[in-house]
This record gives C-alpha cells, sequence and structure tokens, in this order.
C-alpha cells in the first residue's frame, strides 16, 4: 500500500504556508514534504509538526540567487564553498525537524559552458554531503528534472541520475524519482519502476502533462502504485502537483488509500 505525503509548497495554495501544516492533517495525510524551510526558524517548523502529528519526509538545499537563473549551487565551479554551507544548513534543519532525506539541488549550466566541469563539481560535494549526511543517519536525494519545466538543469533524465549516483558511490544516496518529470523525458515509468528498484528512495507525482492531479492524464497511477508495491517500494510518494481548484475539491484519487 502506497502512503503519501502532502506536498506543502503547492498543495493548499488557498492558505498561509504555516496553515498548510493543520489542512494536510485534517485531510487525512500523516506525512509532508516541501521545497524549502529556511524562511523559517526549525523550532517552528518542527512544532508545526508535532502539533499535528506530520511527519517531515523532505525538502531542499537551497536554490541560490533564483532571479539569477539559480536553481541550486552543488555543480556550480567555484561555488564550494557556498554549495557546502547550504548542504550544512540543511542537515541542522533535516536534524531539527527528523527528517531523513534531503534532495541536495545541483543547478544549472549555462549554454556554452563544459558540462563536465559542473559534472565534476556536483559528484564532488555529494560525496561531500553523503559522508556528513550518513554520520546522521539522513539520506541524500539527487533529481532529474526535465527541460521542460528547468532548462539546462545539470541532468533531466533517470538514466542520467543513475549513472550520477553510481560515480558518486555512496550508499547514503538516492533518486528522487519524479514520475512528471520522468514521463516527459524518458517514459515507460513502469520500466523505470523495475530497473531502478533499490535505487530510488522518495517518488513523487502529478499529471502528464499538466502537472495537476495525479487521476488523469498519460500515466495510469493506479496501475502503478501497484507496480511499486511488487517492487517492494516502502518509501514515501511526495503529492509534488499543482490542484485545478482548491486542494481538499482534488483529493478524492488519494482518499482510499489514507
Amino acid at each position: 500500500m502506497p502512503k503519501f505525503a502532502a506536498n506543502l509548497s503547492m498543495m493548499f495554495n488557498e492558505l498561509p504556508f504555516l496553515d498548510r501544516f493543520a489542512a494536510a492533517a485534517d485531510a487525512g495525510f500523516n506525512a509532508v514534504e516541501f521545497l524549502f524551510p529556511y524562511d523559517y526558524p526549525a523550532d517552528l517548523l518542527a512544532e508545526k509538526l508535532r502539533q499535528h502529528g506530520l511527519q517531515q519526509v523532505l525538502f531542499n538545499t537551497a536554490p541560490g540567487d533564483v532571479g539569477a537563473g539559480e536553481w541550486g549551487l552543488a555543480a556550480l565551479p567555484g561555488r564550494q564553498q557556498d554549495a557546502r554551507a547550504d548542504i550544512d544548513r540543511a542537515l541542522s534543519y533535516a536534524l531539527a525537524l527528523d527528517c531523513p532525506n534531503v534532495h541536495v539541488m545541483a543547478g544549472v549550466v549555462p549554454p556554452g559552458e563544459d558540462a563536465q566541469r559542473y559534472r565534476d563539481t556536483f559528484i564532488d560535494n555529494l560525496r561531500y554531503a553523503a559522508d556528513t549526511y550518513a554520520k546522521h543517519g539522513v539520506k541524500v536525494m539527487i533529481e532529474a528534472l526535465s527541460p521542460q519545466v528547468k532548462p539546462n538543469y545539470l541532468f533531466s533524465s533517470q538514466h542520467q541520475a543513475a549513472a550520477l549516483q553510481a560515480e558518486i558511490d555512496r550508499a547514503n544516496v538516492f533518486i528522487q524519482f519524479d514520475f512528471f518529470h520522468a514521463q516527459l523525458v524518458d517514459g515507460n515509468i513502469s520500466g523505470l519502476i523495475a530497473s531502478l528498484a533499490g535505487r530510488y528512495g522518495h517518488i513523487q507525482i502529478a499529471s502528464v502533462p499538466d502537472r495537476h492531479e495525479p487521476d488523469s492524464g498519460e500515466l495510469d497511477y493506479g496501475w502503478l502504485f501497484e507496480r511499486l508495491d511488487q517492487q517492494g517500494y516502502q518509501g514515501w510518494i511526495g503529492c509534488e502537483y499543482k490542484p485545478r481548484g482548491e486542494t481538499r475539491a482534488g483529493l478524492a484519487w488519494v482518499t482510499p488509500y489514507l
């Protein structure tokens, strides 16, 4: 039986962020994820989790200067000090929130730059993150982002993610397998579920191509959830989608699982 985490960066957006914890719990969720915690003190977020009986299961390292086109620093040559400061800061939040997974964001490769330099930098910083986090039992996630959503991100395919994971060569580094991005780039989600089994540590879902509730579009999610069960997947599935309207009105698809 799959278990689902509400993504508070996308869901319940009709409410202020700090009110979304209560809304997720009231809707029946036992876990949450979101993009970034850094606008709030860790102890405040931890209290929200305790108050509403929720488990934090994932968040990202800081994105950098989004206005300047950054989306993560871990792959950027010459920014190692900044990237590792973000990695350390994320760990402090993970420990405060009792969060088992942190997605370390790679970053964008500007056109004309040597992509291999960015790849090498990412591998070096991910080994630092993995070794640092392993001491605390925290897993590191890497996620391929489709060009339609984030052009020129360091890697876009699940196969590229798997190759990076192998080269990083750390037992606590896992693929963050986002079915939405994977369908746009790779297709064959059921095949990837089987071929990458044991290598992904967190999953995210949305309809394709609209990125709404996973109850329409190209993917038959009920069937894919059965494939995950067959593979013995025990991790969380993050609901990283943009509701078509008010969030509660679109939750019929998940009600049987909550």
